[in-house]
């Protein structure tokens, strides 16, 4: 089976490995592909200690990875796909210069090095995903 979402294709794959006296389930390594991978692809880097079929079984982690591996997000500039706090974030935004929003990304991007709490960086990378996509709309005007 073969889900359509934001271009990228994910594959409903289960793979049974049958050994001589025992029973093997493996499930099959999680590649991404675009264009900074090529062809070959990148493995999925487990975010959690969970199990990747539990870590992925979470929507919103599964969201996070699929957005963070095609370099996009679902939350675009009219609003649609944006959780409360991307959207409030959004039209804060959308009234800045093009300037503005320049040195804005380039102060988020100048702290992704650095340490802090995974919801905080998460957090980070939403607005600097936001912030990428209103800049190249302005480039668009």
């Amino acid at each position: 089976m073969i889900y359509n979402v934001v271009a990228i294709y994910i594959y409903d794959l289960c793979i049974l490995i049958i050994k001589s006296s025992s029973l093997c389930i493996s499930w099959p390594t999680i590649r991404y592909f675009n264009k900074e991978t090529g062809k070959d692809g990148a493995p999925y880097e487990k975010k959690t200690d969970k199990a990747m079929c539990d870590e992925l079984g979470d929507l919103d982690t599964m969201m996070e990875y699929i957005e963070e591996a095609a370099g996009t997000s679902l939350c675009a500039l009219d609003g649609s796909g944006c959780d409360e706090r991307s959207l409030n974030y959004l039209e804060k935004m959308k009234v800045k210069s093009k300037e503005d929003l320049e040195g804005q990304l380039k102060r988020l991007q100048g702290m992704e090095g650095n340490s802090m709490k995974r919801e905080l960086k998460d957090w980070l990378k939403k607005r600097i995903k936001l912030l990428k996509t209103l800049v190249a709309s302005h480039d668009e005007l």
